[in-house]
């Protein structure tokens, strides 16, 4: 069987982190996420895939090449325009002459969560889970196993049966995909409720797996939580006297976790990074390559990711931060419930800290206030306190 990784996404909601990759790209737990879909793969015995690109596709690319490294063929094919996913499948109808898997790429999809839907797959079928957010997703009407209604991201706020966008499809589906590109319609919503009305029988198969997706930049925090748990865990950097670890840690080499440093996993810390003296990292937090972290920091429940420097007596929680991001001391992102805007649209989210692009400089004693989102390539003077967003390449003094 082949697998179809749908990857060509801008990732716009995603911003700031997407200014510079795609979403596939984004790293949890120090993995893009691309690669936790192609291992799923992998543990189920697909090997053969084809993955759908566009925006800085280079960095997709790049990154996995042929596949050889993963155990995988890749044959990439590219969606010039970001229509939809139904349009994105068009581009690889030559590539397929039986039944094949569909996958986002962007979710973390643990592989039994594979293994169950292809163990309970028919004809067609598509992976649904239960959702307190369904208005986000397809809603889905379910019936004896069968799809009988999607509704494309509906105004529903009770806790609902939602697709996951992960599909089992028959070439046939080709056929459906034309049609409906023909009336200007390019998301496989569509295509599945044409396919319902013409009474033909979508399974659907339910998880309650481990299975996230990244819509909005603090949703990342909830896949590296989840991908986190699985992960592999070994310390191969250097220790030093009075360090106290608890719990899962992985360490890459040539990190040095210095004296009196406590660390709770889960926790994952890359290479060549220098924590500590002093620092406490807590659970679910995912720290990069080449970073520094200055003595008496405490980090909470995020996402620290490569060549970043973080200076002394910072307290971070609940936040994202991007590539190559240096903060001077005494640093606080205050984590809480808050009223984010972001690409226009209203949110209320709960328990974030601050959000900040990759490359930006910040002074030192600096406040960011819960849901603070600072864009790529910023810089701000010391002794700020931040309430509200600052645009990519601005300039707080």
């Amino acid at each position: 069987m082949k697998a179809v990784i749908l990857a060509a996404g801008e990732g716009i909601r995603l911003r700031p982190f997407t200014y510079s990759r795609p979403k596939g790209m984004l790293r949890i737990a120090n993995k893009p996420i691309l690669e936790y879909a192609i291992e799923s793969l992998v543990s189920n015995g697909i090997h053969d895939i084809i993955m759908v690109v566009g925006y800085k596709r280079e960095r997709i690319m790049s990154y996995f090449e042929d596949g050889k490294e993963l155990g995988v063929k890749i044959k990439y094919l590219t969606q010039a325009k970001q229509l939809g996913t139904a349009h994105a499948l068009r581009a690889v109808k030559s590539q397929i002459d039986s039944e094949f898997l569909v996958l986002p790429g962007d979710n973390f999809i643990e592989p039994k969560l594979i293994t169950e839907f292809l163990e309970g797959r028919g004809k067609v079928s598509m992976l649904l889970t239960e959702s307190n957010v369904p208005s986000k997703y397809g809603v889905v009407k379910l019936v004896d196993n069968l799809v009988e209604e999607i509704r494309e991201k509906p105004n529903v706020s009770e806790r609902s049966m939602i697709s996951t966008g992960i599909y089992c499809l028959p070439p046939q589906v080709f056929d459906y995909i034309e049609m409906l590109a023909n009336m200007g319609k390019h998301d496989l919503t569509s295509v599945m409720q044409q396919m319902i009305m013409d009474n033909i029988e979508i399974v659907g198969v339910t998880t309650k797996r481990r299975w996230a997706d990244a819509v909005y930049p603090w949703d990342m925090l909830k896949l590296n939580s989840a991908a986190l748990q699985d992960a592999k865990f070994g310390i191969s950097g250097v220790i030093e006297k009075d360090v106290f670890i608890k719990g899962k840690v992985s360490i890459g080499d040539g990190s040095i976790i210095r004296s009196g440093t406590y660390i709770q996993g889960p926790v994952a810390i890359g290479k060549g990074c220098e924590i500590g003296p002093h620092v406490v990292i807590n659970p679910s937090t995912s720290i990069g390559d080449n970073v520094s972290i200055g003595p008496f920091s405490e980090i909470k429940n995020s996402i620290i990711m490569n060549d970043i420097i973080i200076g002394s007596a910072s307290i971070i929680s609940n936040s994202v931060i991007g590539d190559g991001v240096r903060i001077g001391p005494n640093f606080v992102a205050a984590e809480g419930n808050a009223d984010v805007v972001l690409e226009s649209e209203f949110h209320k989210v709960e328990n974030i800290g601050v959000l900040i692009g990759d490359d930006s400089l910040l002074g030192s004693s600096i406040i960011a206030e819960p849901g603070t989102i600072i864009g790529a390539s910023c810089k701000v003077s010391s002794g700020k306190r931040l309430n509200a967003n600052i645009p990519s390449n601005g300039i707080v003094v």
